[in-house]
């Protein structure tokens, strides 16, 4: 059996969106976090999830890929790796997710949060780097493309480790990020940026 068939046959959609923070109601509808969403739009059933607002759909894999812009095999080890579930074993009762105390429901909403900052950061350099890459050995170095060859590493070591790590280092490594606001800044600076460029665009296409 593969990792995609074992994460598939023993996750089930509802039980991944609550672990990752969203709110599932009583008919099994959430706020989609793939748009803005006022009301609960989004369906989840056992083995897909479905939105009424703007279409997105997929099974419990497609689900984590979009949440944290994650391959589907590296979104299949995520799952694999937080619910307990491995090629040798199938999961046992204690591996399956218990109804989570209400800090641990908070620190999984700090790790979904933090995560998609560094994912959206990782995928800004990674454009920068391309982008504003010299074009001859005497043009001067752009700062973007300074920022994007020191930190997309580091980026993709703590997005990594976000993803794989075990519990207690995923703990420490939220925390570091937090501390002096950090994912705060960087979720502020990204916001900012992309309105300067929708702004851009605007003016372009006038």
């Amino acid at each position: 059996m593969t990792l995609f068939e074992l994460v598939k046959q023993n996750i089930c959609v509802p039980d991944a969106a609550e672990h990752y923070g969203l709110q599932v109601n009583r008919n099994g509808m959430c706020s989609c976090p793939f748009h803005k969403d006022r009301h609960p739009s989004m369906k989840l059933n056992e083995r897909y999830f479905y939105c009424f607002g703007c279409g997105a759909t997929g099974d419990v894999i497609d689900l984590v890929v979009r949440l944290f812009g994650l391959s589907s095999y590296e979104a299949a080890q995520k799952l694999a790796q937080d619910f307990g579930i491995g090629p040798d074993k199938l999961p046992t009762a204690a591996a399956l997710p218990k109804p989570e105390r209400p800090l641990m429901k908070a620190y999984r909403q700090e790790e979904v949060r933090c995560l998609r900052v560094l994912c959206d950061y990782l995928h800004l350099l990674e454009s920068w780097k391309v982008q504003f890459a010299p074009k001859t050995a005497a043009d001067a170095l752009d700062d973007r493309f300074v920022e994007a060859c020191q930190m997309l590493d580091y980026v993709e070591y703590l997005a990594d480790l976000i993803i794989a790590a075990e519990l207690e280092q995923r703990v420490k490594i939220v925390e570091m990020l937090n501390k002096d606001g950090l994912i705060a800044g960087l979720e502020e600076r990204l916001d900012r940026l992309k309105k300067e460029d929708d702004a851009h665009e605007k003016q372009s296409a006038a």
